[in-house]
This record gives structure tokens, C-alpha cells and sequence, in this order.
């Protein structure tokens, strides 16, 4: 029996206090904000506003204390080893693109290869694309088991040609699967790998210890973990970090520039050019102050539980063919109706007040390989209700009423 209290977790969120009649199902894309973020931004531009680390006026140091505070708490958030191995940028797609750049002009060579899944997001596949054929390195992709898991003995044997860097996803946005990440991460180890995680979807399904994981990289968006778009989070291993060539040049991220030469400096700066989103880091440090307040292990078996009901009562809708396995699942279902485009239903469950995703997800390659258009993806989370799961049931029943009529 879950002791989760839903009702006191969605209460914290203004938009269902505004929005009553919605059903928020597209948790994937981005989160609500509870009012403790929404707080900590206003307040900073109300009350600290003003730029960060080198300004000799106190506003500016006080903005600068708030700024590396933040920083802080998301390394204790994830257990870093070291403060300057999280460094702030716009989002997972940033840090990706970052990761790959930074390795392929210091780390990888020609020849080189880099292991990814058929599951990952556009973020995962395109950063390695631009720089894997300028440079010689070689992409291949592990595929999928008949149930759209990663095929982990095709993993095992892709391991054998010894890639260079192992990059996938802690969650697959499309389907929810969650992957074995330690046992992932530890084969690519033994095999010689750089691994990195993306975290976009992971981040918020359960508690992260990027020690014990022993992952190199791990990157992850604000907004899907309750905090404000525009920021995220690159965690690295130092040694790492310091090898990465930085995708952006100027301001905090040099030590000395003379029109000959530049010199980088020490992390985090070295890899956080210009002005960076204060008012969405120091937000993004309120989400995660935030979500400690409540219990991750009580949160999933909640979410579980609403899976759980979800998946039976899709089971009493004709028609459907559902992607996402209930087992091993964060939270997300994606599903079609037999012979309808995806953005039709999407489009009658807005006009019910249910708030869902149609189309391929940012994963090309995933429906391609799948011979698919798109699919409809309900993604759940703790502030939704089990009258959400009735409600959103009934509307797809309807929906499906409509379409196949």
C-alpha cells in the first residue's frame, strides 16, 4: 500500500489550481512547476538581479553566492564526487553536443567507434553524426528485441569491436523502457568504453548516484525534473571534463586571451561560456531542494500503481497496439490506433482536456525502423490522479469511437 499523498504533491502546483479541467499527460516534454520554483526565479529577478562571478558590487556577489550555491546542491543531489563536474548548460541537447564535439577533437581519432541504441532521441544521434563522418569515426546502432527492448546479447557483441564511447538512454522517451544502466555501463567499461548517459528521462524516475553508477557522463534537462527550460545539467568525471574540447569560446571560460592564443580556464568555468541562465539554475536547484522533501521509492510505486491501472483499461479498448511493455516502465505509454494517423488522436484527446504527444518523438530512426508514422504517448506523473487515468481512458474510448465509426 503506497503512503504517497498525491493530493498534497499536486496541490504545490499552480497550474492545476488554474487549469482544473486538464489532464496533463505529456510529462515527457516537460513538467509543471511546483510553486517553490516558480518562487525562487521570481524572487531572484526581484529581489538579486544582476550577473554572476566577476562583478565588484555586492548585488553581483550575492547573485554569484546564489549561483554556485545551486551548484552545490545538484552535486549533492547526484552524489558527485567533486562541485566543479557538474556544469550548467541549456539542456541534455547542450550537453550531448558538447560531449560529442569536446571527445572528437581530443579523445576520438579516426577509426574510432561509437556505440549507441535504436532507442535514443535525436540529441544522442545527430551530435555524433556531425562530427563521426567529418572525422572518420564510425556510428553503430544496437538493436531491438521483438519487444522493443535494447537486444543486450547484440550489446555484448558490439562491445567486442571495442567502441571507443558507449552513449544511451537511462529511459527511453518514446516507450518508457527503463534500461539496465549499471549493467550497461559496467560491460562497456570492461571493454575499454567512455559511457554517457542521457539522463533526460531518467533523471526524475529514480534516485541517481552518479557514483555508484560509475558512469563517465551523465546529462539531464531542468524541465523534465520540475525545474524552468533553458538549463540543465553536464556531469562528467573530472579527468573527463578536462579533456573535452568547449564547443563555446569567450567570457568565463578563459583564463588569458591575447590575439595569438587563448587560455581555458579551470572547471566548470572552461566549459560554461557567457552569461549563463542564473534565474534557471538557481530555479533548477529549487526543483531539486524541492523533490527531496518527498519519498523517491513511495513516488515510483505510486506512478506504478497508475501505470498499472492505465494498461488494464486499455486492455478492455479495441483497436490499439500498444508499443511500451508495463514491465520495466518509468511512467510512459505510447500506443496507435489500428489504422489511424497519430496526430488525429492526439487531436481528440485536446479537444476532451487531455494533454498528450502524437508524432515520432524526436526518435526518426526508432519509427522508421518500426515501419510506423508516430504514435500517441501518455507519459505520467506524480501529480496526476487515478481520475486522470479514468478520464484520459474515456477520452481515448471516445476518440477511438470517432475514428473508426
Amino acid at each position: 500500500m503506497h503512503t504517497f499523498d498525491p493530493v498534497n504533491f499536486r496541490g504545490q502546483f499552480e497550474f492545476f489550481l488554474q487549469n482544473p479541467g486538464w489532464v496533463y499527460l505529456d510529462n515527457a516534454a516537460t513538467m509543471h512547476k511546483p510553486r517553490a520554483v516558480v518562487s525562487a526565479v521570481n524572487d531572484f529577478y526581484q529581489r538579486s538581479n544582476s550577473n554572476v562571478h566577476r562583478g565588484a558590487h555586492n548585488l553581483s556577489q550575492h547573485a554569484t553566492r546564489l549561483f554556485e550555491q545551486a551548484r552545490d546542491d545538484i552535486a549533492a543531489f547526484i552524489n558527485a564526487k567533486e562541485r566543479q563536474q557538474i556544469i550548467f548548460c541549456s539542456g541534455a541537447t547542450a550537453a550531448l553536443n558538447q560531449i560529442a564535439y569536446g571527445l572528437m577533437h581530443t579523445v576520438l581519432q579516426p577509426g574510432d567507434r561509437v556505440l549507441i541504441t535504436a532507442l535514443e532521441h535525436h540529441a544522442n544521434i545527430v551530435p555524433w553524426h556531425l562530427h563521426c563522418v567529418r572525422f572518420g569515426v564510425q556510428l553503430d546502432v544496437v538493436p531491438l528485441t521483438n519487444d522493443y527492448q535494447v537486444d543486450q546479447t547484440a550489446f555484448a557483441q558490439l562491445l567486442e569491436k571495442k567502441p571507443k564511447v558507449v552513449s544511451f538512454s537511462h529511459v527511453s522517451n518514446v516507450l518508457g523502457h527503463v534500461q539496465p544502466v549499471a549493467e550497461m555501463v559496467q560491460l562497456a567499461k570492461n571493454a575499454g568504453a567512455i559511457t554517457v548517459i542521457d539522463g533526460a528521462q531518467g533523471i526524475v524516475h529514480e534516485k541517481l548516484d552518479v557514483q555508484a553508477l560509475d558512469a563517465d557522463f551523465y546529462v539531464w534537462s531542468s524541465h523534465k525534473l520540475y525545474g524552468p527550460t533553458g538549463t540543465g545539467v553536464l556531469y562528467g568525471k573530472t579527468a573527463l571534463l578536462e579533456q573535452l574540447t568547449p564547443i563555446y569560446g569567450g567570457g568565463e571560460m578563459i583564463s588569458e586571451v591575447q590575439f595569438s592564443h587563448s587560455l581555458f580556464n579551470i572547471l566548470p568555468f572552461r566549459l560554461e561560456a557567457g552569461t549563463p541562465d542564473i534565474a534557471g539554475v538557481i530555479g533548477m536547484a529549487a526543483a531539486v531542494n524541492w523533490l527531496q522533501k518527498f519519498n523517491i521509492d513511495e513516488i515510483k510505486e505510486y506512478k506504478a500503481m497508475l501505470l498499472k491501472q492505465f494498461f488494464s483499461g486499455l486492455s478492455q479498448i479495441p483497436g490499439l497496439d500498444i508499443l511500451s511493455s508495463p514491465v520495466h516502465n518509468a511512467g510512459i505509454v505510447t500506443l496507435n490506433v489500428q489504422g489511424e494517423h497519430p496526430a488525429d488522436v492526439a487531436e481528440l484527446l485536446s479537444q476532451q482536456a487531455v494533454a498528450v504527444r502524437g508524432g515520432q518523438h524526436c526518435a526518426m530512426p526508432l519509427f522508421n525502423q518500426l515501419k510506423l508514422a508516430g504514435a500517441v504517448r501518455f507519459s505520467f506523473a506524480p501529480y496526476n490522479t487515478e481520475a486522470d487515468v479514468a478520464t484520459s481512458l474515456h477520452a481515448l474510448t471516445q476518440a477511438v469511437e470517432i475514428l473508426t465509426a
